[in-house]
């Protein structure tokens, strides 16, 4: 199994495409795709037929699946982008680590 450097609920930051700078919370993962899920981020119209509670149909919104290599984990103490690296606790479980504050995410 791939290891991600983000998981679902981690806030992210865009540093590349058409989203580049903009943040969100990570709302799922595709793990065998390497994409993410952010939300507010990617947003594209999707066209929904018309059904028995729905008659009209209608156009939605919706968030599409980005790269995971195209965000960054932003730091819970400093607010800033940064890499994390991969440790584990008294107890044997891993845990991850900002490079830049120390801090345990």
């Amino acid at each position: 199994m791939v290891k991600f450097h983000i998981k679902k609920g981690d806030k992210v930051k865009v540093i590349a495409g058409d989203e580049k700078g903009a943040e969100g919370e990570v709302l799922r993962i595709i793990r065998d795709k390497n994409r993410a899920v952010v939300k507010g981020i990617n947003m594209v119209k999707k066209h929904v037929k018309p059904t028995a509670q729905n008659p009209e149909g209608r156009i939605v919104e919706m968030e599409a699946p980005i790269h995971i290599s195209n965000l960054m984990l932003i730091d819970p103490k400093t607010g800033q982008p940064t890499r994390i690296a991969r440790k584990r606790d008294e107890n044997g479980s891993p845990i991850r680590i900002s490079k830049k504050s120390n801090e345990i995410i």
